[in-house]
């Protein structure tokens, strides 16, 4: 499902480098995740940012039975777990390695509602109006342009019931000393900004488009479509820990950070955070 205003050549692009990113995804290893949901997630919310930001505020015990569509659901390790944990997925992705993902963990797994995919362009997915509680999206937004992300918005609305919620976990660029460091340090597959050539050609195959990931970009949408917008940021000590070797020690001292953080001034932490769980409330519906 393709159309000319939101699938150009970038979009395309993109799918073709996601193809090739989930055509590897171990399904053992996300079964095992799922198989073993509670301890996994215990683990995961105290470790790593991602899952800590997107399951804030005990989010897991709040699914089951609820109908649930998951924007950009990637290697499908989240949609798994929330079909899991009892919701009713609908999934959606721009590759189709994910639909095949989905279909393997359906056979594989007897979740209470089997997970639904939808592939492709999302604006042009045939959902019925005020049909879901939730709408999520795990590091899904910051591969929209802006333009895309209000259009995604408008029809994120239309399909959310009148109490319904939107649950982003997204990167955060609020400090530019902060980030420029960031891209300083390399990191598994991506080059040093300092490595000119490297980065350049990094650059050149990173399906990211120049967009603003600050925390005011996302009260800025949030207040024109809902009633409530909240903004959680998340990671701001945390991320140094691409500072130290892997190991243990780095693994202790990520779940250290990440408690830390929680006792810091809510100013300082939109400053310094390295990510943000973006949470709308209460969808407005045009009249």
């Amino acid at each position: 499902m393709r159309n000319s205003v939101t699938w150009n050549e970038s979009q395309v692009k993109n799918e073709q480098f996601y193809d090739s990113v989930y055509a590897t995804v171990n399904i053992d290893s996300i079964l095992s995740k799922v198989k073993n949901k509670e301890t996994f997630l215990d683990n995961a919310v105290r470790t790593y940012t991602s899952f800590a930001g997107f399951y804030h505020g005990n989010f897991k015990d709040q699914i089951e039975e609820k109908k649930v569509l998951e924007l950009g659901c990637g290697d499908c390790v989240n949609a798994a777990l929330m079909a899991a944990l009892g919701a009713e997925v609908v999934a959606n992705d721009i590759s189709a390695q994910s639909g095949r993902i989905i279909e393997e963990l359906n056979r594989q797994y007897p979740f209470k509602y089997p997970i639904k995919f939808i592939y492709g362009d999302f604006l042009l997915a045939d959902l019925p109006d005020s049909s879901f509680d939730i709408v999520a999206g795990k590091n899904f937004v910051h591969h929209l342009t802006h333009e895309q992300e209000l259009e995604f918005t408008k029809k994120i609305v239309s399909i959310l019931k009148p109490d319904g919620i939107v649950r982003y976990f997204e990167p955060a660029e609020n400090n530019k000393l902060l980030d420029n460091i960031r891209w300083i340090i390399p990191v598994p597959g991506r080059p040093s900004i300092l490595q000119k050539r490297k980065f350049a050609e990094w650059k050149n195959k990173d399906p990211h488009p120049l967009r603003d990931n600050s925390y005011r970009s996302y009260l800025k949408i949030g207040s024109s479509f809902f009633n409530k917008t909240e903004i959680i940021p998340i990671g701001g000590i945390e991320r140094f820990n691409r500072l130290l070797p892997q190991g243990s020690f780095n693994f202790r001292f990520r779940r250290l950070a990440l408690a830390f953080e929680k006792l810091l001034p809510r100013k300082l932490n939109l400053v310094i955070a390295r990510s943000q769980t973006i949470i709308y409330e209460g969808p407005i519906k045009a009249v």
